[in-house]
């Protein structure tokens, strides 16, 4: 299904003064552009989600409040070791009603755009975490503790850093006035900084990336999704990709793009999505299914398996981690070789 989404250039509200979708909001940007000024409770959805990316660890944080659940956590992926298996750790705070998580209209941490974050203890304990997004400069300064099962502190603090010009997604999905999310996606973000692991040290550095999924809205109870993205240096170019499917079908509006060199390229299109979803670690194809802009195999490494049945809330995710090769083409045209390009692609089904 080919979209066609207007592209927005001044701010705007995301919801009306009684609590239902502007139409004015909708369609998407190249910078953000929306307050999520929601309203009251049920349905309510709020979340960021950084990931960092580098030579030898994933690092990705969470702070979610999900109306009637907060949920922060901290995941850990060391992949970078050609003599062992990629091995994982994760840490989970929930609180009941979301008590403690209190997200603004805007970005976390983004510099005039949103406040800081700041969530759990200083000094976590047992399954405790805390998780510190507050703008600094021009960037982002991501900080998080944790303890691993073995109680071994674990420590991350990495400046995120927004280029100037770099150019980000942002979207709003329509289900109807009743049902809706904004969604701001960035890629190819620069990171730098460190992550300790009990008495080992480790560098994000040179070729270390954040990718930031920001989102508000008001959600259906029961939905699906594919998320993609990636980020990093290839063909010469600085690359990053954000590709979404399933939740978008029959709306209007994809939260489909690419980004070269800092400048964004909107696919105004639903993806072709071709994976096994029995054996999500065989390789998956993403494509453009009415032009070449984009053809791509995700080959994974790494799958971060959840399986939650909890009431009201379940969760089937499959977020594998892996590689991106193949081709793409920007907007004036350009075609870009995409090699071996570190990120992730995702399948979930939520009820909540």
């Amino acid at each position: 299904m080919t979209t066609t989404e207007r592209e927005l250039t001044a701010p705007v509200d995301l919801c009306r003064p009684d609590g239902r979708l502007d139409p004015a909001a909708v369609g998407w940007s190249r910078r953000p552009l929306h307050r999520a000024n929601l309203r009251g409770w049920g349905r309510t959805k709020r979340w960021e989600y950084w990931c960092i990316t580098g030579p030898t660890h994933i690092v990705a944080l969470t702070v979610s409040d999900l109306d009637f659940l907060g949920l922060t956590s901290v995941y850990v992926l060391r992949h970078g070791d050609e003599d062992r298996a990629p091995q994982d750790l994760e840490r989970t705070a929930l609180s009941p009603f979301g008590r403690g998580v209190r997200l603004p209209d805007g970005i976390a941490g983004a510099a005039g755009h949103g406040e800081d974050v700041v969530v759990g203890p200083e000094r976590p304990v047992r399954g405790q975490v805390r998780v510190e997004i507050r703008a600094e400069g021009t960037g982002t300064r991501l900080r998080a503790r944790c303890l691993t099962p073995d109680r071994q502190p674990v420590e991350l603090d990495v400046l995120v850093e927004l280029p100037p010009g770099h150019e980000t997604l942002g979207v709003v999905v329509p289900w109807s006035d009743r049902h809706f999310q904004y969604t701001a996606k960035h890629t190819a973000r620069p990171a730098s900084g460190s992550l300790r692991i009990g008495p080992e040290h480790h560098a994000f550095g040179a070729d270390s990336w954040a990718v930031l999924d920001h989102g508000r809205g008001r959600w259906p109870h029961r939905v699906a999704w594919n998320w993609g993205a990636g980020s990093g240096r290839t063909d010469g170019r600085v690359v990053g990709l954000q590709f979404g499917g399933s939740w978008t079908a029959g709306t209007g509006s994809t939260e489909n793009a690419l980004c070269v060199d800092g400048r964004l390229s909107k696919i105004g299109e639903e993806l072709l999505w071709l994976y096994d979803p029995a054996d999500p670690l065989a390789p998956w194809q993403v494509r453009t299914p009415s032009s070449d802009q984009v053809d791509l195999v995700f080959t994974p490494f790494h799958d971060r398996r959840t399986r939650t049945e909890a009431g009201l809330l379940a969760n089937r995710t499959d977020q594998c981690f892996g590689r991106w090769t193949g081709r793409i083409r920007t907007d004036d045209g350009a075609s870009v070789a995409v090699d071996g390009l570190l990120g992730w692609a995702e399948d979930v089904r939520m009820r909540w």
